[in-house]
């Protein structure tokens, strides 16, 4: 299914997921980036299916695409690409990457990080 978001474009590029109904998880976990054009691949995107601890490893995680973006805008200040907007996007994502850290401290705290325990 397409993700449709008022702040995207997808002029270029589309952004694809499973169905609802194929979720796993409470969450979309595969995702698909295609040519808005022509509908060919461009990249595919999996994310961790599952709680570490009784899954392992199998997706990346959304601190690892958001430290991949984080990277990429610190690059771009440290060039002439330098802007005002890059730089408020950094502040947020540090500010999501603070919140995400945040729920997995707790979540150490309480002995249930890595497992499907609410």
């Amino acid at each position: 299914m397409e993700v449709i978001n008022g702040l995207c474009t997808q002029k270029y590029t589309k952004v694809l997921c499973e169905n609802k109904e194929e979720q796993r998880f409470n969450a979309p976990h595969h995702f698909e980036v295609v040519n808005a054009e022509t509908s060919k691949l461009v990249e595919d995107i999996n994310f961790q299916e599952g709680p570490i601890k009784e899954n392992g490893i199998n997706g990346v995680c959304n601190e690892d695409l958001i430290l991949m973006v984080l990277t990429r805008l610190q690059s771009f200040q440290n060039s002439e690409y330098s802007s005002r907007e890059n730089a408020v996007a950094i502040t947020k994502l540090e500010e999501s990457l603070m919140w995400l850290r945040k729920r997995t401290l707790d979540r150490e705290a309480r002995g249930v990080d890595g497992t499907s325990v609410v």
